[in-house]
């Protein structure tokens, strides 16, 4: 592997005083370069390696250059040398091309350790697919280009495209433009089965969906500090679990003059690898530039002249490149590491491996042992860790122990089942350093080459994934990869011991924001984080899972919808994400834009029910009913040919369910083998199965989608009007406040009214009712207020649905059955008796929260007269006035 680059020392030394590189010693540069790359290069996690070690890619472009003598579009060899060798000195490890190559050319790059990106040239910039014959053509062509350059030891990746324009896939659909690209890597594939494979977007097209890629690659040109800082986060989600690459980046000197150059690349580059990006490459190496036939000279984007003369942009490049990912002199706070384990002897020994393997000059290891019966504790005392062993208690309890040994202002957790990157806590103190975030977590990846099942499972539902509100803010991180300031975590009074298993991590990023603190997301700062080893483990893991969401439910209500499930303000991002059909591409007026992005709007609840562990009740249910309609022939009264309405649902129910998981699980990689539709029939298997362990764990907590919480009093559920008078001022926003904290201690759930709302505060005790409270507040001088409650009944969006289903099949077999009619109609009234005294019980209880309120301030002195109209109408008192003289 090349080496980490050049000081600004070493490489005046290689270049001399002459400010020309046609002197350079090459021998010399070739030594200066240091060491060979051994094997190819490989992906893993979020970055490109060669055998053991990461490589980050310190890259310049080449080209696109007038045709050599020898056809290619190339210079003659002796000049590529020199640049080759310069290139070197500056530190580059890797060289971007625009066209594949001769053979000379890569073993010159080979010679110099530069490692080679490829492009496998075919865009004319035209519809490519309205001929069939010519689409044919340029799958031809990549395939040749690839199968002469590919088995090259030089070779970083093949691009199988660059920047096709965005009117172009306007015009053809992403969908077409997507299917393309993916045959143009499966044509690589057939060729070269093991070189990298990528394709060069821009931001004009960010949208295109390419998850097959090995490499994610854009060209990125934004020369100010803060949208370049934006936009970088959102590249990473869009890459994902895979290594995100800035192929070109540059800046005219012939525009901007030739110092603004040097400053710009050098923000740029630094802000490229402290985002995390696997490498970057700087857009161009020379001036000599030709494209379209002619030579270009109205813009000078090299690093150095067209008589290959450097510039100031050269030795600021140099320099960043030699400091690769964080200058030396970055800020370290001291890291604290907590690893919790119960039982984990499997695994800890490589966990605690990684550990000390980490590039990070400050950190400390601690190992809290929970009550382990195996091999842990003496697996860890071979270790540089502090051991503290404890009794069993539990995972949160455990962490807190850790929390209180440890001496670092940052305190990092990691499960004993995953192992970090060498860079881990690098990323981490960064994005605490150039923040305020109370916690900061990264993505968890699978580990590469994993067994069948361990690759099903990565792939199945229910695993650890963050949430985000936006690129760079979480709303929750995962427990195997989160940091936290110490002082913020006891502040809150660390994790709560009632989750034992899971469950801890949600619940302590809630705490933190609640008190206003925020989460953020660092995409490098990536662990590996083995999969359940069997079904049986896995499934365990997701009966505590459901466990865990019961918990949360109890201390969160709020933060449940009515079926029970977590209302996420973020986005829940996985591997692999598909596109919903209900997405739209943001194009622009006439393909405008400039960055056109794809939004998705939220699935609708019709179509996520099938995905709920509750679809199994669903289907239990229409069982039932069909078990005991093979019974109607031998009832009297029962037609000779009943209707099986209930086998119809049951089959609908079941294949809505199929079919999901069957699709999902197609999006499981390597599907193209013998192992991959192994993988993916798995895959699909596991997502028939963990619904169930979801459900069981959640029903034996209690989080049914028929529970109902809070004091039950109950008053008709219609609109009620009261109206206080008060001689004391009170914002209106106090008031509300006081309400939610009284009613959030009275009932299931209590949510706030959103700024398009005209309710301020809704409560709910069970799924099917709810109620309202809307606040007006009249100001009559002197600090004297007249306060307006309404307060009205709400029921659930799909009770009108459920009750016309219901009614249908009351319809569909009275003609042939009585007792089915009779026993639906009355599972119908039941569940609208239900709705009505849910409905009741949230007014009852709005109400007496305003009473207990009204009560409260006649004690402070602040009421001398309470104003209410005592008998149940819709409207109230009208007026001041009227209230005055009721209340006598």
């Amino acid at each position: 592997m090349a080496g980490r680059g050049r000081t600004t020392t070493e490489f005046h030394v290689a270049f001399g005083t002459t400010p020309s590189l046609q002197r350079v010693d090459h021998a010399a540069l070739a030594a200066l370069n240091g060491q060979r790359r051994l094997g190819r290069p490989e992906v893993r996690t979020r970055f490109t390696h060669v055998g053991n070690d990461k490589l980050f890619v310190r890259g310049v472009t080449y080209g696109t250059f007038g045709d050599g003598p020898d056809g290619f579009p190339y210079p003659d060899p002796e000049t590529v040398a020199r640049d080759f060798a310069a290139m070197a000195a500056a530190g580059a490890n890797a060289v971007r091309l625009y066209t594949a190559p001769p053979r000379w050319l890569l073993d010159l790059a080979h010679e110099y350790g530069l490692l080679a990106m490829v492009g496998l040239a075919w865009e004319d910039h035209v519809a490519f697919l309205d001929d069939r014959r010519q689409a044919a053509r340029i799958v031809d062509q990549v395939r040749q280009d690839a199968a002469r350059c590919a088995d090259h030891p030089a070779v970083l990746c093949l691009a199988v495209g660059n920047e096709i324009p965005s009117s172009i896939v306007r015009w053809h659909g992403s969908r077409r433009v997507e299917r393309f690209i993916e045959r143009l890597y499966a044509t690589v594939k057939d060729v070269a089965p093991d070189s990298l494979v990528t394709y060069v977007n821009y931001p004009s097209t960010e949208y295109l969906q390419l998850p097959f890629l090995d490499l994610v690659s854009f060209n990125v040109y934004l020369e100010s500090d803060e949208p370049l800082q934006a936009y970088l986060p959102r590249l990473h989600n869009i890459a994902g679990d895979r290594p995100l690459l800035i192929t070109e980046l540059g800046l005219d000197s012939r525009s901007h003059g030739e110092d603004t150059q040097a400053r710009v690349l050098e923000r740029q580059l630094r802000a490229a690898y402290a985002s995390g990006c696997a490498g970057a490459f700087v857009f161009a190496w020379t001036d000599d530039w030709h494209r379209g036939g002619t030579d270009v000279e109205d813009w000078h984007f090299g690093l150095v002249d067209h008589e290959r003369r450097p510039k100031p942009a050269l030795a600021a490049v140099a320099e960043t490149f030699a400091e690769v990912p964080f200058p030396a002199h970055a800020t370290s706070p001291r890291i604290s590491v907590v690893v919790c384990s119960h039982n984990g002897e499997a695994t800890i020994g490589r966990c605690l491996a990684a550990l000390d393997r980490l590039d990070y000059p400050d950190y400390e290891v601690i190992v809290v042992d929970d009550g382990s019966t195996d091999r842990t504790p003496e697996i860890a005392s071979e270790f540089d860790v502090r051991l503290i062993r404890t009794e069993n208690r539990g995972l949160s309890a455990a962490r807190n122990e850790g929390l209180a040994a440890a001496t670092g202002e940052i305190v990092a957790f990691t499960d004993d089942d995953a192992w970090p990157d060498r860079d881990w806590l690098r990323y981490l103190a960064h994005a605490f350093v150039t923040s305020g975030h109370a916690g900061v977590g990264g993505p968890n990846v699978p580990p590469a080459g994993t067994g069948l099942v361990e690759s099903a499972v990565a792939h199945a539902p229910g695993g650890p994934i963050h949430v985000l509100v936006s690129d760079e803010v979480a709303e929750h991180i995962p427990g195997c990869n989160m940091a936290f300031r110490r002082e913020a975590l006891e502040a809150v009074g660390g994790f709560d011991p009632q989750f034992r298993v899971a469950g801890d991590d949600v619940d302590i990023c809630w705490r933190l924001q609640a008190t206003g603190a925020t989460i953020g997301f660092c995409p490098a700062a990536v662990v590996e984080h083995r999969r359940r080893p069997s079904i049986r483990a896995y499934l365990s893991q997701q009966l505590g899972y459901g466990r865990a969401e019961g918990l949360l439910e109890r201390k969160w209500p709020e933060k449940y919808n009515r079926g029970g499930h977590l209302a996420w303000e973020g986005r829940m991002y996985a591997s692999p994400r598909p596109r919903r059909p209900r997405s739209r591409i943001g194009y622009g007026t006439w393909g405008s834009n400039l960055f056109q992005s794809l939004y998705e709007r939220n699935p609708s609840t019709l179509g996520a029910l099938p995905l709920m562990p509750e679809w199994y009740l669903l289907i239990a249910l229409f069982a039932a009913l069909s078990i005991i309609g093979s019974f109607r022939p031998l009832l009297p009264m029962a037609d000779s040919v009943p209707v099986h309405i209930e086998l119809l649902l049951l089959a609908a129910a079941t294949l809505a369910l199929a079919v999901n998981a069957v699709r999902t699980a197609w999006l499981a990689p390597n599907g193209s083998t013998a192992d991959g539709f192994l993988v993916r029939s798995l895959t699909a298997a596991l997502f028939l199965l963990q619904p169930v362990a979801r459900l069981i764990g959640r029903l034996r907590y209690g989080l049914t989608p028929w529970r109902r919480r809070g004091e039950l009093a109950f008053v008709f559920p219609w609109p009620r009007r009261r109206t206080v008078w008060s001689e004391r001022y009170r914002c209106q926003t106090d008031r509300l406040l006081e309400l939610e904290r009284d009613l959030r201690s009275r009932c299931m759930s209590v949510r706030r009214g959103g700024d398009t709302d005209r309710w301020d505060i809704q409560v709910r005790l069970g799924p099917l009712g709810s109620a309202r409270l809307r606040v007006a507040v009249e100001e009559h001088g002197q600090g004297r207020q007249l306060i307006r409650y309404r307060v009205w009944p709400r029921w659930s969006r799909g009770l009108p649905l459920l009750a016309l289903l219901l009614g249908t099949w009351i319809g569909l077999t009275a003609a042939h059955d009585v007792y089915v009619p009779v026993a639906i109609g009355a599972v119908l009234l039941f569940i609208l008796l239900r709705a009505v005294r849910e409905a009741g019980a949230g007014v009852a209880l709005v109400l007496k929260a305003i009473g207990d309120e009204v009560e409260l301030d006649q004690e402070r002195g602040e009421l001398p007269e309470l104003v209410h109209d005592l008998r149940v109408r819709r409207d109230g008192p009208r007026s001041l006035e009227e209230s005055l003289e009721r209340s006598g």
